[in-house]
């Protein structure tokens, strides 16, 4: 699973003129599931943005992670992040979980940061969405949580 991550000062999603979700300092997550992701990897990729230390420290190092400094957390689906955009001018999307195997994973990140963080926020997904922010900094970070084994 890709996680393309952005510390903000504030951030919103917009779906048909209505803002669906906000938040202020934090960060916000665009997510994209990959062919293979599963459970495991959803839930590795959550740790790691719940952990990952962007946010800056006493001495302003990026030593904090948002669950260290009180942050909100935000969640957007983006198939994109996994297009194949390696031949040709218009990018490929085979490399993308199935449409509803996404958007399984994408409730379950969803429903998981809800029990491990308490200010969490998302997009929808399949929607069109307009999403601003302020990216702080700016910090952005591009993570892979890699398929793992079901070991059910």
């Amino acid at each position: 699973m890709i996680g393309l991550l952005q510390r903000v000062s504030r951030a919103s999603i917009d779906v048909e003129g209505e803002t669906i979700a906000a938040i202020g300092r934090g960060i916000i997550a665009f997510v994209c599931a990959e062919p293979g992701d599963n459970e495991q990897s959803t839930d590795r990729l959550l740790e790691r943005l719940l952990g990952y230390r962007i946010f800056p420290d006493a001495r302003d190092r990026m030593n904090l992670s948002v669950k260290d400094v009180g942050g909100a957390l935000m969640l957007v689906p983006q198939f994109t992040l996994a297009a194949d955009t390696a031949k040709g001018m218009r990018p490929s999307f085979s490399s993308t979980a199935a449409p509803d195997v996404a958007c399984a994973l994408f409730d379950r990140l969803v429903a998981r940061a809800r029990m491990l963080h308490p200010s969490v926020a998302n997009g929808r997904f399949g929607a069109n969405m307009q999403v601003s922010l302020i990216n702080d900094g700016p910090v952005t970070f591009w993570l892979r949580a890699e398929p793992v084994a079901n070991r059910e």
